[in-house]
């Protein structure tokens, strides 16, 4: 038998069925990451798993013992299952290491001192040993996700569920929590993680689940889920994913906040300096210096532009495309971008992108070159 064994699992809620019709098998040492649009029953499948949720109907089968059974001890179960949430859910009140103390004596039967020796290994394993004796609140969002996973190993766990383990962070701390989640993977701890981070997703995972409707709509290795999806609901999320769409309809709009934004994708994307810098700045030569001011020499309010950055993969490279037909016919068919045959411009295109023309006046494409 599988390490764990999910078959046709359904939850159900007044309303809404997270889980219609859940099936999957996992074996030791395996890392699932479990992606898809929000409301899909991803979180709730973990919660199934160690039962914080009772399933409406099915089984999961952990090491041989059906959690979903009435006379299953949830206790003894719960001790092979660790478990990580967004929120870290550390108790503030008591310090680092007592957090991670706590478990392993009350459930373990430690005594204080070995519950101790261990807390302090493990602190030093998340690369905390020195923040032992602080108290949570005197931490940062990445340290106490540490802490968290600190805590979940200390009861010596087969498998550890993530919910969404970095949602709650800065992006300058996902690093450090996703470095300690690789570390785990390469010792061979079976996990599976709920996330929105697509780096975890393709860079640490043996296996990928996408979920849709309630089910599993595609499994399969992280090369097949993010560059070769087998079903169209899986094609059509990793694209969105991956890609960034602003429009314009009007010319004073928020620049502040779509340039925010911008920046946002290109972090998700873990895209590299050299990138994130080409397309902030084409974005700026398009929209700044020539497709809004041709706007307003026309007194035309709403320019209807629509820009679009999909970022390749791991970030190394990106298109943008901009559509800005509307902004053209209200220019007499005139393009505000036969900029190209300006100096400056071209040494700009020059230096960070290829332009492509589209097929007809208002569509326009540019490959950010990389810096090798």
């Amino acid at each position: 038998m599988s390490f764990i064994e999910i078959k046709h699992i359904r939850k159900e809620y007044p309303g809404v069925t997270p889980l219609a019709d859940v099936n999957a098998t996992v074996e030791r040492g395996e890392v699932i990451s479990i992606i898809g649009p929000s409301g899909t029953g991803k979180s709730t499948l973990l919660r199934c798993i160690n039962r914080l949720e009772t399933p409406t109907s099915g089984e999961i089968w952990v090491d041989g013992v059906n959690v979903c059974d009435p006379a299953c001890d949830l206790v003894e179960v719960r001790k092979k299952l660790g478990m990580v949430f967004q929120s870290f859910n550390l108790f503030n009140h008591k310090l680092v290491v007592e957090n991670v103390m706590m478990a392993p004596m009350d459930l373990l039967g430690l005594g204080k001192q070995e519950a101790y020796d261990e807390a302090m290994a493990l602190l030093d394993r998340v690369g905390l040993k020195r923040q032992a004796m602080q108290l949570p609140s005197e931490l940062s969002g990445g340290q106490r996700q540490r802490v968290a996973i600190a805590r979940a190993l200390a009861m010596h766990p087969d498998a550890i569920l993530f919910d969404e383990p970095t949602s709650a962070l800065d992006p300058a701390m996902v690093s450090e929590v996703l470095s300690v989640m690789e570390d785990l993977s390469n010792e061979g701890m079976t996990m599976f993680i709920v996330t929105h981070e697509m780096r975890v997703a393709r860079d640490i995972s043996t296996r990928v689940f996408y979920m849709d409707q309630g089910e599993i709509y595609e499994d399969g290795p992280p090369e097949q889920i993010f560059e070769h999806p087998q079903r169209e609901r899986t094609r059509d999320f990793i694209f969105r994913v991956r890609s960034w769409e602003w429009v314009i309809d009007s010319v004073d709009f928020d620049y502040r906040g779509m340039v925010g934004e911008l920046d946002e994708f290109c972090t998700r994307q873990f895209m590299d300096r050299h990138t994130t810098n080409a397309v902030h700045l084409l974005v700026e030569e398009l929209v700044a210096q020539h497709l809004i001011p041709a706007a307003r020499e026309r007194d035309v309010e709403d320019p209807s532009i629509t820009l679009v950055v999909s970022a390749g993969e791991q970030g190394r490279d990106a298109v943008l495309r901009a559509d800005y037909r509307n902004l053209v016919a209200a220019c007499g068919g005139s393009d505000p971008l036969s900029f190209v045959e300006n100096d400056l411009s071209k040494t700009i295109l020059a230096g960070v992108a290829d332009m492509e023309r589209g097929n007809e006046a208002g569509l326009a494409s540019f490959r950010v070159k990389t810096s090798g």
